[in-house]
């Protein structure tokens, strides 16, 4: 792993084992280096971005991490939509579309929508505090924050909350010609949080963040 800036690095075979990096991407080894902030390292071999560590990054991540729980409890909460036809209107939140299912056969789709839509994120917002605000402090890294934030990782593609927002507005533009539709304050803070969530997930670089936490642990 080398930064934009840095020479090709010579084959894994003329160097030590100790060390070695593999690619995401094309699952090339290669010696790991120390980048700067504000520098990036690149794959040699397929230019995958590597690592790039960025000033106060951590604090940043944290205050998107709150942020984007305080927008999950108003979309949980606050109405999500109304639909109205004929006169007559129906007001329903994030919470009732997740329990629509609840009855009969569809019962394991509630709990599976709980999960993705909201239980998941919500795990990994917190999960995030916790591995990164000790270490934002300046204090050592918290009881097993290496499992929580392998944790993090593992729960990454799981979390759908993007996956749900580009439904709805499917859902609405196919319901627009039939009914009256008003969004509510809770759909615009779930678009919020899936904003959020998004500069967050490409604003944290992971390598730095297992970087940091093996040298914290040594020091």
């Amino acid at each position: 792993m080398i930064p934009d800036s840095a020479a090709t690095p010579t084959p894994v075979a003329e160097r030590e084992t100790d060390g070695l990096f593999a690619c995401p991407a094309c699952d090339a080894l290669m010696q790991a280096h120390e980048v700067a902030a504000g520098e990036t390292a690149r794959c040699p071999r397929c230019g995958e971005r590597l690592e790039a560590p960025r000033r106060d990054a951590m604090t940043r991540i944290i205050m998107l991490a709150l942020a984007a729980l305080i927008l999950m409890v108003a979309a949980i909460f606050f109405p999500f939509l109304e639909v109205g036809v004929a006169g007559r209107s129906n007001r329903a939140s994030l919470l009732d579309t997740v329990t629509a299912f609840s009855s009969g056969l569809t019962a394991p789709l509630t709990f599976a929508m709980a999960a993705l839509i909201v239980i998941l994120p919500v795990i990994r917002f917190v999960s995030l505090i916790y591995v990164l605000g000790p270490m934002a402090a300046g204090r050592p890294p918290a009881r097993h924050a290496w499992r929580v934030f392998r944790l993090v990782e593992a729960l990454r593609p799981w979390a759908m909350a993007e996956v749900f927002i580009v439904g709805v507005a499917v859902a609405l533009v196919k319901v627009a010609g039939l009914a009256q539709v008003s969004l509510g304050p809770a759909f615009w803070a779930f678009v919020a949080l899936v904003i959020v969530t998004v500069l967050k997930d490409n604003f944290m670089c992971r390598v730095t963040v297992w970087k940091t936490l093996d040298a914290r642990r040594q020091s």
